[in-house]
């Protein structure tokens, strides 16, 4: 999206446009999938997931305007892809705090479920 200028010729993009873009060129492949490491014949790659996302408005109020906005972005290691003798795998990076987190909350949801088949099977 382009915005004319007073002048009505050369044309400007949004903030926002400027916003996305800016973020866009840090997300790319190069970011996500690292410098490869090579050692005795294996080649490790690593794999990050890229995140990111922006906002901005503008208002106007009793003869003032204004805008804002930002943005920001989010690269997360999942794992690297292993290359030896002609063949590759990717291997996934566990997160044992995630894990845990799943465990607990599940734990929680089956206590919760039980004491509700309980009080169920009473009456």
């Amino acid at each position: 999206m382009e915005q004319n200028n007073a002048e009505g010729g050369a044309t400007q993009k949004t903030f926002v446009e400027r916003i996305a873009e800016n973020l866009g060129g840090v997300a790319n492949a190069e970011r996500v999938y690292g410098n490869p490491v090579e050692r005795d014949g294996l080649t490790i790659i690593p794999v990050a997931k890229a995140q990111f996302g922006f906002g901005g408005g503008a208002g106007k109020k009793a003869g003032e305007e204004g805008s804002g906005g930002g943005g920001g972005i989010s690269l997360t290691p999942i794992g690297y892809i292993e290359m030896k003798q002609g063949n590759s795998q990717f291997r996934p990076i566990r997160d044992q705090q995630t894990l845990l987190k799943v465990i607990a909350v599940g734990g929680l949801l089956a206590l919760l479920t039980v004491r509700s088949l309980t009080k169920l099977l009473k009456r």
